[in-house]
């Protein structure tokens, strides 16, 4: 008797899959955060801002893992949230179809759907799975929160929904979805077209219980989650990050094949995707690390097209200025739009550390406070490529001597660079006058330059810190402001230079903490960002009128 076998395209896969399961596990890089300070005096805002960004490396076996797809729905009462999903679709069928040829079990998760999904195979398999001995507690529920983020202020205010339609435009869509015959405030009826359900490989359910039954029959270990919203579906569905991080799975979050539900109007007030940002952040400290999808395609990270913020890493390494707590919380008031901020702080263990300095090649742009501190050479080879691509580079206060030692040489396996501040800044630090010594702020005749418009305001407010001593400077140099004590030359307070490699840079020394507290500082230095990264330039009144919103916010709902 002579069998045949038929080749099916289902067989032809698990044949592939067969093949690269005994090949090397998938290589991921986990991003997550940590506490700078291991203990404060104030907890919530150590909580809010200090933590270090962090990566490292894992191995994770395509067959022990699961892609669970959340609420990719079909449509959305929200007409933006829509138009990003049907943005995120080819990318997202893309890293689902490649997770499956490698053997991953791909889950289907669109809530409140399965209607649509009756008698298909892919339902029917997720239906059937043998149930579990044990399944976790509250695993059909929905969580709210997990231990840890107990201490947590919620980053963002989503408690009107967190939609950003214009008004009219949402009145329109919702009046359309009527017409449709599908309920405007809740329209979904499947998942979105494009993604590429595999009918012979897939599973679809919305349920906790099967969802478990799933992952426990077929031993995956390993869970990353892509889908909407992160902020509400994505961490608190019953097959969510908080409920399969508490029941002891290894999850991720896909960090770029998601999306918030989040109003720019609303408190931070801030762009859709530094909403976006701050949630990752929060899931990053708090809940489970994230990876991204060109871990698995290869390429760059997915971004969506009307995302064209400027990425500006913020380097903090000084003892003198608490800079680590003001930097942040200025960029939170001041860089939200057209800017996404990635921050680096000093080690409080270790002088020479600053972890995660390997992202910072990621930015477009570089703000240095940082003062004497010696680094691997690798980690300060990292900031010398930077500056030789001819990228922004801003420096406040110590940045004019953030890596040069006084009168000694740095230790085995360490690195200096004395001429940062003449080489990058066009800058001539060689001291300053005494701390008791009083300075008095003026500008420069009747130069031009388009921040000498914010700068105007600055001859009128009382430096925090002592005046340093700057001049000469380099020749090229243009300076915005100058500081005087009685009886001595006037110094160059802030300039601009054009470096060699024709990069934008500008230095202030202001920057101690007392002058955070001035709207007039801060408006100047955010358009000194802005200046570098050739963005338009913002009033002080819009400076003041921000500040007022951000203090009037409370990042509390959920």
């Amino acid at each position: 008797m002579i069998f045949r076998l038929a080749i099916t395209p289902s067989l032809i896969v698990l044949m592939i899959c067969s093949l690269l399961s005994a090949q090397e596990p998938l290589a991921l890089t986990l991003r997550y955060q940590t506490p700078v300070f291991e203990s404060v005096d104030n907890p919530d805002q150590t909580v809010q801002h200090a933590f270090h960004r962090l990566t490292r490396q894992d191995n994770w076996s395509p067959t022990r893992t699961a892609v669970i797809v959340c609420d990719m729905w079909d449509s959305h009462h929200c007409v933006n949230a829509v138009r990003r999903v049907h943005e995120l679709v080819p990318r997202m069928d893309s890293f689902l179809n490649t997770m499956r040829a490698q053997g991953a079990k791909i889950i289907h998760a669109p809530s409140s759907c399965m209607a649509a999904y009756e008698n298909t195979p892919a339902r029917i398999r997720a239906q059937t799975v043998p149930a579990t001995e044990q399944y976790p507690t509250d695993i059909n529920s929905w969580c709210d929160q997990i231990p840890s983020e107990e201490l947590a202020a919620y980053p963002i205010d989503q408690s009107q929904g967190g939609e950003d339609d214009d008004p009219l435009e949402h009145q329109l869509w919702a009046s359309q979805l009527a017409s449709m015959g599908r309920n405007p405030r809740s329209p979904w009826v499947r998942q979105a077209e494009g993604l590429t359900i595999d009918h012979e490989l897939d599973f679809i359910s919305d349920n906790g219980s099967e969802i478990w039954n799933i992952l426990t029959q077929y031993q995956l270990d390993n869970v990353m989650l892509v889908g909407v919203h992160t902020n509400m579906c994505v961490l608190g569905r019953p097959f969510g990050l908080r409920r399969l991080r508490e029941a002891g799975k290894n999850v991720v979050l896909v960090r770029d094949l998601t999306d918030t539900m989040y109003d720019p109007q609303a408190w931070p007030y801030v762009d859709h995707f530094t909403g976006t940002d701050l949630v990752v952040a929060h899931i990053e400290r708090f809940v489970c690390p994230t990876i991204a999808s060109n871990q698995v395609l290869g390429g760059t990270e997915f971004r969506f097209s009307n995302d064209r913020r400027i990425r500006l890493a913020i380097i903090m390494a000084e003892d003198e200025y608490r800079t680590e707590q003001s930097l942040p919380i200025f960029a939170a008031k001041h860089l939200g739009r057209g800017f996404s901020v990635t921050y680096f702080y000093g080690s409080e263990s270790d002088r020479s550390s600053i972890p995660g300095m390997e992202q910072i090649d990621d930015a477009n742009a570089l703000l240095v406070s940082v003062r004497r501190r010696p680094l691997p050479k690798s980690d300060l080879d990292l900031i010398r490529n930077f500056v030789a691509k001819g990228k922004p580079v801003l420096g406040i206060r110590t940045a004019s001597h953030a890596f040069a030692l006084r009168n000694q040489e740095p230790a085995a396996g360490l690195d200096v660079w004395p001429l940062f501040d003449s080489q990058v800044f066009g800058g001539n630090y060689t001291n300053h006058y005494g701390n008791n010594l009083k300075s008095t702020l003026s500008l420069p005749g009747s130069a031009h330059h388009p921040l000498l418009d914010a700068a105007r305001h600055l001859d009128q407010i009382s430096p925090g810190g002592s005046l340093y001593k700057t001049s000469p400077l380099a020749a090229g140099n243009r300076v915005l402001l100058l500081g005087t004590v009685e009886g001595q030359p006037a110094e160059p307070v802030a300039w601009t230079f054009v470096r060699a490699d024709g990069g934008r840079s500008f230095y202030t020394s202001l920057g101690h903490v007392d002058d955070f507290a001035k709207p007039e500082f801060e408006n100047f230095l955010a358009n000194a960002i802005r200046w570098s990264c050739g963005q338009e330039l913002c009033s002080l009144e819009s400076t003041i009128t921000q500040n007022q919103m951000h203090a009037s916010g409370k990042g509390k709902q959920r």
